[in-house]
């Protein structure tokens, strides 16, 4: 018999979300723009500074990037270009417009051969390595905690929290391996996980780190 508890949790798990995809053609596939509004309005109705969530296009088998050929948000009476990255990011604008009039995203490819999947990942915005402190690093694990459970609805969060996946800190990605004295710090290569605990809330301790970070997630437990 299936694990309810683990199989809710396993969906919860944030960082790495698959939010819905429908294949239109070999080339091609579409998403409602409803489930992105849903989640850009959580962010924009709490208090962020670093947390955010943002959207990303993947091969489904080998979690690759999936390169953009066209992209565009369609209704049934207007067309719009869809901004993005070239790490396959989409850069949706928050419109309630576009979800009452029953938006919908539709991306092709580059590589026909690549089934490509769209997926949600919860991530720092303009964090840096100026940011490498103990006080903003138990600020930004706080705001993604916060943003996590935001995400996981009143029920999930209030009512049944034990189904939530567990957070155990932040991860840092580097440009290069990198080494940090400190036991809070598990670096393997360019990765770092980091225990973030409640004494750090003013503790304003720095990290020197000449490697550029390139982001920052949270850690979740698997």
């Amino acid at each position: 018999m299936n694990n309810p508890v683990r199989s809710i949790s396993h969906i919860m798990a944030l960082a790495v979300v698959l939010i819905a995809t429908f294949t239109v053609q070999a080339k091609e596939f579409v998403v409602s723009y409803d489930g992105f509004y849903d989640r850009l309005k959580v962010v924009n109705k709490g208090d962020f500074q670093f947390a955010q969530v943002n959207f990303y296009i993947t091969d489904i088998a080998s979690n690759d990037e999936c390169l953009i050929k066209t992209r565009r948000i369609i209704t049934e009476r207007e067309e719009f270009s869809l901004n993005y990255t070239e790490h396959a990011q989409l850069l949706l604008p928050f419109d309630k417009q576009l979800d009452t009039n029953k938006a919908v995203v539709v991306i092709e490819p580059q590589n026909e051969n690549h089934d490509c999947q769209l997926k949600l990942q919860i991530e720092a915005r303009e964090f840096n390595n100026s940011n490498l402190n103990k006080h903003q690093l138990y600020q930004l694990n706080d705001e993604f905690d916060e943003l996590l459970s935001d995400l996981s609805g009143f029920f999930v969060s209030k009512l049944m929290s034990f189904l939530l996946p567990e957070q155990q800190g932040v991860v840092l990605t580097f440009a290069e391996p990198v080494t940090i004295a400190d036991p809070a710090f598990d670096c393997q290569g360019a990765i770092c996980h980091v225990s973030v605990t409640e004494q750090w809330e003013d503790d304003k301790t720095a990290f020197t780190v000449p490697v550029p970070l390139l982001k920052v997630t949270p850690w979740i437990a698997k």
